[in-house]
């Protein structure tokens, strides 16, 4: 038996304990055809258990509120990548099978009318919800926009937690932590780190992983060996330039994602250097070139249309014409697992 639920049930808890999914709990309630006779016995049974009732306002929201625009938005403050792309896809599948429609925004969150340019999108996009992703995830002048024009939202992979917004991520710190010492495992002690940008979430978490594995390991951080590449391939050949052509250059080479690892092995062929002999290079995220190349990239594999997927996920419990006018109690905070992908690109330190 599942615990008794001590708060108002909601859609989502009706759909749990029938082992359906939300929308054939929807289709029941609003007896729709095309439901199976097992399905209807297991969601009416779920809503007399739990005792849910569905709000008839909610239930005929589509027909009595043309104010709604049926329109969500995927906000982003930096020029999209195989990241933004592949949150993209996630939520945008949640968005069709929800019945929503997803467009792309981005914002420049250095401009100064960076407040004026969200209202007018808010404004003229009519939205009926939004997710956000790094940096505006965690622009204060964005959210405030949102919060005062009363359009839900779901950040992902927030520099700092807020109780009363719900959010998903990874662990990030963790994954670049055991990442980290995989290459601590092989022998490397000179190990650098290319950065992306500072005010990502995944910059600072990941440096925190890889110094905490360092100091564990009786290593200091040696600023020497950590560069800023921005999240970006160009900007990243200069970076590993610098680092592999030092007197004693890293002997393991850690990029805060695969497009600027990419840049590092690329340098590193370009200087005759035998990978991963002369130097172990590892990324994050996974992206689909990590297996191309040679020799192939060992790396963190982030689920990140997963992670689009789930923002969506907890976006509707709030904007289902079932849903509630509130977030559910407590306010959702998903971590999805990550994983280390062991490749060609490390290898055990070569002694001289």
């Amino acid at each position: 038996m599942p615990d008794p639920i001590t708060r108002k049930p909601t859609i989502i808890d009706v759909a749990s304990l029938a082992g359906v999914s939300i929308k054939t709990v929807s289709r029941v309630i609003n007896n729709e055809r095309h439901v199976s006779v097992d399905m209807r016995t297991r969601v009416r049974q779920a809503v007399t258990e739990l005792g849910f009732e569905a709000n008839e306002s909610a239930r005929g929201m589509r027909s009595l509120a043309p104010e709604k625009s049926y329109v969500v938005a995927h906000l982003y403050g930096d020029a999209g990548g195989l990241y933004t792309h592949d949150i993209q896809l996630g939520l945008m599948e949640r968005c069709r099978y929800f019945g929503y429609h997803l467009v792309v925004e981005e914002l420049d969150y250095q401009s100064p009318d960076v407040e004026r340019r969200a209202k007018d999108l808010v404004k003229r996009l009519k939205l009926d919800g939004a997710v956000l992703t790094a940096p505006l995830t965690d622009n204060e002048i964005v959210l405030s926009v949102l919060d005062e024009a009363g359009v839900p939202y779901v950040r992902v992979s927030p520099v700092t937690e807020v109780p009363h917004l719900p959010s998903v991520r990874i662990d990030e710190k963790r994954a670049a932590y055991q990442m980290t010492q995989h290459l601590l495992t092989y022998g490397h002690k000179r190990i650098a780190f290319i950065r992306g940008l500072p005010n990502h979430a995944a910059t600072i978490y990941r440096f925190e992983g890889y110094a905490q594995a360092l100091k564990e390991a009786g290593l200091e951080v040696d600023l020497g060996l950590v560069e800023d590449g921005e999240f970006r391939y160009f900007a990243t050949i200069p970076c590993a330039r610098r680092l592999l052509e030092r007197d004693e250059p890293p002997t393991a080479i850690f990029a805060c994602n695969d497009e600027m690892a990419v840049a590092v092995i690329k340098v590193a062929h370009e200087m005759g250097l035998t990978l991963p002999d002369d130097c172990s290079i590892v990324g994050f995220d996974d992206i689909p070139t990590s297996e191309m190349l040679w020799p192939s990239l060992t790396t963190v594999r982030q689920p990140v249309p997963r992670l689009g997927a789930m923002a969506g996920d907890l976006l509707f419990t709030r904007l289902s014409p079932l849903g509630t006018s509130e977030w559910p109690t407590p306010v959702p905070h998903q971590v999805l697992p990550h994983d280390i992908v062991l490749r060609g690109s490390t290898a055990p330190l070569r002694q001289p």
